[in-house]
C-alpha cells in the first residue's frame, strides 16, 4: 500500500489506525512517529504481527507534538508532557460545558 492509497475518510472511521496510515495522514516521517513510540510518548499503542497500531486519537497527539517541538525546538518528551496538558484542558473545557448531573 503507497501513501496515495491512504483514504484518510474511511481511515478515520477506524477504531485504530497502522503507523503507516498515521505518517500518510499526519504528514510526519516514519522514523519520528517510530522514535516517540519508542520513547514510550504514545499510550495505548498496540503491536501485532510485527504493525504498530495506534488508536485514531494519537493522530491529535502526533500534529500537536510535531508543532510543539517545531515552533519551541522543545525535545520530544516536553512535546509529549505539554501535549498531555493540552489534552486534559480539553477534557475539562468539555466537562465545563456539559449540563451537570441532577
Amino acid at each position: 500500500m503507497t501513501n496515495h492509497d491512504i483514504d484518510a475518510n474511511d481511515a478515520l472511521m477506524q477504531d485504530e489506525l497502522t503507523l503507516e496510515q498515521l505518517v500518510a495522514i499526519s504528514r510526519v516521517e516514519s522514523t519520528w512517529l517510530i522514535s516517540r513510540i519508542e520513547l514510550g510518548l504514545f499510550p495505548h499503542v498496540a503491536r501485532t504481527a510485527g504493525a504498530w497500531r495506534l488508536p485514531v486519537s494519537a493522530l491529535h497527539r502526533i500534529r500537536r507534538m510535531r508543532q510543539i517541538e517545531r515552533d519551541f525546538e522543545a525535545v520530544p518528551e516536553l512535546a509529549a508532557l505539554v501535549a498531555d496538558l493540552l489534552e486534559e484542558l480539553d477534557t475539562l473545557r468539555a466537562r465545563l460545558n456539559m449540563p451537570r448531573p441532577r
